[in-house]
């Protein structure tokens, strides 16, 4: 039997995990926000202002693609932190409605997109969270399963996008796009959800038990500005862009009435 006293500090220590956050996870997750806001910094040049940088080919596309492989491997790495804390992972309704949550506010986007002319957002990064949250349920406890498998869909999606670009608007969630459709943006499960699931590997490997050893439990003070970017990273997503281009507007850098 375990002594009563050692049975309360396990329960003590159980608490503090459940409660505490991971702050290398929320920086990591700040520097995400950095590099978004300045691609789309650059994407809004290109497309609103009329400037010659070529924001979706080249060196900005890898640098969106950075940015975008940044943030799935933390949706990962968050699942994987997620489950650790709970019992048999959680329930499934939870992964559910968190992601339902997640792919409504992707859904808000693409209306926002339609409304103002800027495009067709059908299976944006948020729709991808979205349905990655769900999706990934079964695999929260796997381990190097997660990296195999997270390679395999990679792998598929790499396969996908380099065939025939015709297809059905339905096929458009496995990466597969009708010709013609030009999307601002489109991450589609297949590659981007292995992105995830090597996520979920990395996590159940560093954060299987707790903090990893070595980490000071306490943020560096070079990392603290970033924390509160990374812990509200879902709202700053949502109106960081109406936001840069009104100031790019207003700064007479870009032309509404090109909307």
């Amino acid at each position: 039997m375990i002594p009563r006293q050692a049975e309360g500090e396990r329960a003590k220590e159980r608490a503090t995990r459940s409660g505490s956050r991971f702050w290398e996870v929320d920086a990591a997750r700040g520097v995400a926000i950095l590099m978004m806001v300045v691609y789309h910094f650059t994407y809004d040049l290109y497309a609103f202002g009329g400037y010659e940088v070529d924001a979706v080919t080249g060196f900005w596309a890898r640098f969106a693609d950075a940015t975008a492989s940044l943030f799935l491997l933390l949706v990962g790495v968050s699942l994987a932190i997620t489950a650790s804390r709970e019992d048999g992972g959680g329930g499934f309704r939870r992964y559910l409605l968190r992601g339902l949550r997640i792919f409504g506010y992707g859904m808000l986007l693409t209306a926002v997109f339609l409304v103002f002319g800027m495009g067709i957002v059908a299976f944006g990064i948020l729709h991808l969270i979205g349905v990655s949250i769900v999706l990934a349920y079964p695999f929260l406890k796997l381990g190097l399963a997660n990296l195999v498998l997270g390679v395999a869909v990679f792998a598929a999606g790499l396969y996908v996008r380099a065939g025939d670009p015709s297809g059905s608007p339905w096929l458009l969630p496995l990466g597969v796009v009708p010709e013609g459709w030009i999307m601002p943006d489109y991450r589609p499960l297949l590659p981007w959800f292995g992105v995830v699931l090597i996520g979920l590997f990395l996590g159940n490997i560093v954060y299987g038990e707790g903090r990893p050893a070595g980490l000071p439990a306490r943020s560096p003070i070079v990392a603290r500005p970033l924390l509160p970017l990374g812990r509200n990273s879902l709202p700053i997503y949502l109106v960081h862009q109406p936001l840069l281009v009104a100031l790019l507007a207003a700064l007479g850098v870009v032309d509404l009435n090109l909307f």
